[in-house]
């Protein structure tokens, strides 16, 4: 049961709340924020390289200068693609969840915010990509349906959770990415806003998946701390395409075999993770058959 203050509104209702306040004194426009008129610098690179697939390899250690900013600029395009992918998803879930309640809700008014939030960020982050002059970078086929499945049947603790996941592992990145002089200025700037409004989401998110899991059994914690490992092992995994490494004119076939075992790239995931395994552990989601799919996507 949800818990309640004393002057009778609920602690999900006051973080609601907060976050509506939060959105009116700090919210960006990309359109004008971003600098979409400046040409590409490929003088800069799209993402930090320490955040590269390559980064540590031989095969990084073989690339010029160029190569290497080149393949930054198609990374960070194609997290930005799979981040539209996601935010599409999460929108459809939101819909969902928060369809015919009660309108004078403030969740249910954040909901629409987060959704608005989400549809300027999506358009951001495609702008975003073609800047960086790369093409449409999707997700295998087979992930882009099971997908449809997921933002169709997800409800409570899998819809949220799942969400957090998404946004807690890009979180990381762009934080990184957003205080780099070495990437290119309206990539940090579009991770600045992107950072600034999704720690909003975030919290929704924590709060979300806490409220819908009060009074769970052990049973429906592990249904549903599979569903979202399974979630995050897909999400994790499709961030980077593997057609980045021939369209920055690389070798695909060597650029995929040392991506594969870079245990440094490897490490820079699981570090960024360590907050969120600890909030799925504390909510009981991080689940004994959960933590196969959480190693193989390299965040635990």
């Amino acid at each position: 049961m949800t818990s309640i203050s004393e002057s009778g509104v609920s602690d999900r209702e006051t973080v609601a709340r907060r976050l509506l306040d939060s959105s009116e004194q700090l919210s960006y426009d990309p359109v004008k924020e971003v600098d979409w008129e400046t040409p590409l610098d490929t003088d800069y690179h799209g993402a930090s390289p320490e955040w590269s697939t390559l980064y540590g390899t031989s095969y990084w250690a073989d690339m010029t200068p160029e190569q290497q900013r080149e393949l930054t600029r198609h990374e960070a395009a194609s997290v930005a693609s799979t981040g539209i992918w996601f935010e599409m998803i999460l929108q459809q879930m939101v819909l969902r969840d928060f369809y015919a309640k009660d309108p004078t809700d403030p969740a249910f008014q954040w909901a629409l915010t987060e959704i608005a939030d989400e549809c300027r960020h999506s358009i951001m982050f495609a702008r975003g990509a073609a800047k960086l002059r790369a093409p449409a970078y999707r997700p295998r086929r087979f992930v882009v349906e099971l997908g449809r499945v997921f933002k169709a049947t997800a409800t409570g603790e899998a819809a949220y959770a799942a969400i957090l996941v998404a946004e807690e592992v890009l979180d990381v990145m762009q934080r990184d990415w957003m205080r780099d002089e070495r990437v290119v200025p309206f990539v940090r700037t579009i991770n600045n806003i992107h950072v600034v409004e999704e720690s909003r989401h975030m919290k929704f998110a924590r709060e979300e998946t806490r409220e819908r899991l009060r009074g769970a059994g052990w049973l429906r914690r592990q249904v549903n701390g599979l569903v979202v490992a399974i979630a995050s092992y897909f999400i994790v995994t499709s961030m980077v395409n593997g057609k980045v490494y021939e369209n920055a004119g690389l070798d695909g076939k060597r650029a995929r075999r040392e991506a594969k075992a870079n245990e440094h790239h490897k490490s820079m995931l699981r570090s960024s993770c360590s907050g969120l395994m600890e909030f799925l552990h504390s909510a009981g989601l991080l689940t004994r058959p959960s933590l196969w799919f959480y190693k193989r996507a390299n965040l635990i």
